[in-house]
């Protein structure tokens, strides 16, 4: 088995922070004589003391309950310390009295944006732009909304806008490399050992060509090679992936072995994959489910196993997945037999800096057999331990490893560990 990327990339985050960083910057810098209240929420903001912060303003919005500068103070304040139902109410209580200010058709679109609400922050972002369309910030920050929908050759020209208009403009020029430099194609070269209390070890290594042609069609190939109990033995797979925006994923695929009676023959599989964005929750950013079936042909034996995952993506980048196998087993000669088993994962952020990402994942197995492996299949049940790290040097390469244990009946034991080193171009 190979780790898995437990990180959530998304380009919706990315001009989340993008939007939100523009505004607390801009916030912060000043340039504008200030008020004393007005410069206890500035320390209270670089301190991100939000609650302090907060009490300040709405003592003065109790004051001057329609003044809507100390509404938009509020506002900021609020989609800054993560309150965001509150905070959209705010903007569209503004924007309600105040139509025609730009800076708070961003903070909305800000909002939308920590949301996932994509298509909501362009609109606010077109008011902006329709309201002052020589301000560069707001031409980049409506390129990077483009880009999170997927729209990558307007979100070119908008960026290219925005430098026209400011040719000193970070965020553009971050902008444009990202649209020029996105990997299409990503390598992994992996190798796993299997150590166990009764038998030789088992050897397997693999090469995976994943390759994302265009937004909607990914394609993988791999050449997996085995070496258990003195044989040898080589495997061919292939797979099609198909995405659209409401639909979800569908991914359908094959594989053919050199197998010498110890891995499958033949393997057919599909998946289906499902996610949805979860708005106004704390703890809750969004979902995923996917649904698969995979067949595996044995000289002697026929195994389907069905299998449903749900994916839960928390707050700070934490996700927690929760997975249900039930295979039924045929062998010549006998009937036919299932099997339930289950696994759950948990991944976190570790530490970053610079260009560099740790992150990690704790999981627990159980009944959980692995059907690609003669020797095992309908044989015994199981209970397995385990963790994985994943250093991301670059946005180009990082490393993936995993160690587990995994305790028998029968009083056996396995222990195993694997490394992948993965290259994006």
């Amino acid at each position: 088995m190979y780790c898995l990327d437990v990180s959530f990339k998304s380009p919706v985050r990315a001009l989340s922070r993008s939007l939100v960083g523009i505004c607390l910057l801009c916030f912060l810098a000043g340039g504008q004589q200030l008020t004393s209240w007005q410069e206890d929420v500035r320390r209270c903001a670089q301190a991100q003391d939000w609650s302090t912060a907060i009490a300040i303003v709405d003592r003065e919005v109790a004051r001057a309950p329609k003044d809507m500068d100390v509404r938009a103070w509020r506002a900021r304040l609020l989609t800054w310390s993560g309150k965001l139902p509150e905070a959209e109410l705010e903007y569209q209580r503004i924007l309600t009295v105040v139509p025609n200010d730009p800076d708070d058709w961003m903070g909305l679109a800000a909002v939308y944006s920590r949301e996932g609400r994509t298509k909501e922050a362009l609109q606010a972002l077109d008011c902006a732009v329709e309201l002052d369309p020589k301000r560069a910030d707001l031409r980049s920050a409506r390129a990077g909304a483009l880009r999170a929908f997927g729209s990558e050759e307007e979100a070119r020209l908008e960026f290219n806008r925005a430098m026209a208009l400011d040719p000193t403009n970070a965020e553009a020029r971050a902008g444009l490399l990202s649209l020029h430099g996105k990997p299409r194609h990503e390598l992994l070269l992996g190798t796993n050992t299997d150590l166990f209390s009764f038998a030789d070890a088992n050897q397997d290594e693999g090469i995976t060509l994943i390759s994302q042609w265009t937004s909607r069609w990914r394609t993988s190939v791999a050449i997996d090679g085995y070496h258990w109990g003195g044989t040898d033995a080589e495997k061919f797979v292939a797979s099609l992936t198909g995405k659209l925006p409401r639909w979800g994923a569908l991914t359908v695929g094959g594989a053919a072995a050199h197998d010498n009676g110890v891995i499958p023959k033949d393997e057919g599989f599909f998946d289906y994959d499902r996610g949805f964005k979860v708005h106004g929750s704390p703890f809750l950013r969004g979902l995923e489910f996917v649904y698969g079936q995979h067949w595996y042909w044995y000289s002697a034996a026929r195994i389907l196993t069905i299998n449903e995952t749900t994916l839960f993506y928390l707050p700070r980048d934490w996700t927690w997945s929760l997975g249900l196998t039930g295979a039924r087993s045929h062998f010549s000669g006998t009937g036919t037999e299932w099997r339930p088993s289950g696994m759950t994962r948990l991944g976190f952020p570790i530490t970053r800096w610079e260009e560099r990402h740790l992150g990690g994942n704790v999981f627990f197995a159980v009944g959980t057999e692995n059907f690609a492996q003669i020797n095992q299949i309908g044989q015994f049940s199981s209970q397995t331990y385990g963790g994985g790290l994943r250093l991301q040097f670059t946005d180009r390469q990082d490393v993936t490893s995993f160690a587990a244990y995994q305790r028998r009946t029968q009083d056996r034991a396995e222990s195993s560990f694997g490394l992948t080193y993965g290259i994006h171009f």
